[in-house]
């Protein structure tokens, strides 16, 4: 099984930014799908952002939609997530996963391979 590796997450100040990186231990994940999804202390995980394989097409949860955005590298073999004007209320460790072929959507269900996280602390 693939394994994905976050870097970049860090403390930062309310209406701050940070750059999210992904990237495989191994072996490329440039045909298929990626997301990102958080988790924040005693809640559930939940879907961040997702882009399809080409790179042409995102979805994003409305809690992040105009701040976050989600790109692929020139090799489609690392995934980003340019996070903008951060609130407290982001505060969660950051799961990137692989999507199962083209999925890109907010199920968690639809994919296949996940990171360990990287946690990002937004004070107020």
């Amino acid at each position: 099984q693939v394994q994905l590796v976050e870097s970049g997450g860090e403390l930062v100040q309310a209406g701050g930014s940070l750059r999210l990186s992904c990237a495989p231990s191994e072996r490329t994940f440039s045909n298929y799908a990626m997301g990102w999804f958080r988790q924040a202390p005693g809640k559930e995980r939940e879907f961040v952002a997702a882009i399809n394989r080409a790179g042409g097409s995102t979805s994003y949860a409305d809690s992040v939609k105009g701040r976050f955005t989600i790109s692929r590298g020139n090799a489609k073999n690392t995934v980003y997530l340019q996070m903008n004007s951060l609130k407290p209320e982001d505060t969660a460790v950051y799961y990137c996963a692989r999507g199962s072929g083209d999925y890109a959507g907010p199920n968690s269900s639809g994919y296949d391979s996940w990171g360990r996280g990287t946690q990002v602390t937004v004070s107020s």
